[in-house]
């Protein structure tokens, strides 16, 4: 039927969950051929067990087999998914996906490769062979759960703890991670709204040196982190069924006024906030309670 989704998630065991947000699993026709993403403070992994996808990124739409990696988008991307579609995906931190790249996480900024690219033919193949063969979802997650794990603790700059935890030896030496991952905790926690200038005196570390080692694990600069962070946090905050006041709600995200929103806005989106409430509005009337409510927007 159309627009019949099932989606099921699951948040990791550590040392994992300090990098990803949840695994999850999605088998259905979504309610709409093809669904526009905002851009979230999140790396996005998919491996696809159905048929082929399409991803619109900028002026080109590309069609992807065997699953798709995003690192941290700065804009919306747009999705179109087949009847039938089914795969499996990770939700990682903004940091989180920098251990199983082996590349700058900049080079890969708002264009989406094919998982092959990343991991390689031969091992994606295995990996989606063994789960096609898993009972359920349950245990498809898991077995992907458990291939993150080993693919994380082979890197040679991680190891695990006799607690389970996640040390980072040479790793937080050369790339910074632990760096990355403690000053983003600082954004995070103010919503977006540090003074950027504030954060490499705090570390103990140049401006320059911070912004190299988000680029390079992160994929963009700690203001556009912030920036992300920000926004998103005041996108999600908005109720459609209610009436929205953008003044004031461009006041208490601590834009400098409405017209600064605006202009964030539509950078980010695409659209206009008021554009972007119609839409909003048009998925809760279309479909109510919907699983993938929310986030994803109609794109047609």
């Amino acid at each position: 039927m159309l627009g019949r989704v099932q989606y099921v998630s699951l948040v990791p065991r550590p040392p994992l969950d300090g990098l990803i947000d949840d695994l999850y699993y999605l088998e259905g026709t979504p309610p709409y051929p093809r669904l526009r993403l905002p851009p979230m403070p999140a790396a996005l992994f998919v491996l696809n067990l159905g048929p082929p996808f399409r991803i619109r990124a900028g002026a080109g739409t590309d069609g992807y087999d065997d699953g798709c990696v995003i690192t941290m988008p700065t804009r919306a991307f747009e999705f179109g998914y087949p009847p039938g579609t089914r795969s499996v995906g990770v939700h990682f931190k903004p940091w989180g996906l920098a251990p199983f790249l082996g590349m700058p996480a900049a080079e890969l900024r708002d264009l989406p490769v094919t998982v092959e690219q990343i991991w390689g033919r031969a091992a994606v193949a295995e990996l989606r062979e063994r789960l096609a063969l898993a009972a359920g979802p349950g245990e498809m997650l898991t077995l992907l759960e458990s291939e993150l794990r080993r693919r994380l603790t082979g890197t040679g700059g991680l190891r695990l703890t006799a607690t389970g935890g996640l040390s980072l030896r040479r790793l937080d030496e050369t790339s910074g991670l632990e760096l990355v991952r403690h000053v983003s905790g600082v954004i995070v926690a103010t919503g977006g709204t540090v003074a950027i200038g504030d954060l490499s005196e705090a570390a103990g570390v140049s401006s320059t040196y911070l912004a190299q080692r988000f680029k390079a694990l992160v994929g963009v600069t700690p203001k556009r982190l912030a920036r992300t962070y920000r926004f998103a946090s005041t996108l999600l905050s908005i109720d459609p069924a209610r009436a929205v006041d953008w003044s004031e709600l461009a006041g208490r995200a601590g834009y400098f006024d409405q017209a600064h929103f605006g202009h964030e806005f539509r950078a980010f989106t695409g659209l206009t906030p008021t554009r972007y409430l119609e839409i909003r509005r048009r998925f809760l009337r279309e479909h109510p309670g919907h699983v993938l409510e929310g986030w994803p927007l109609p794109a047609d």
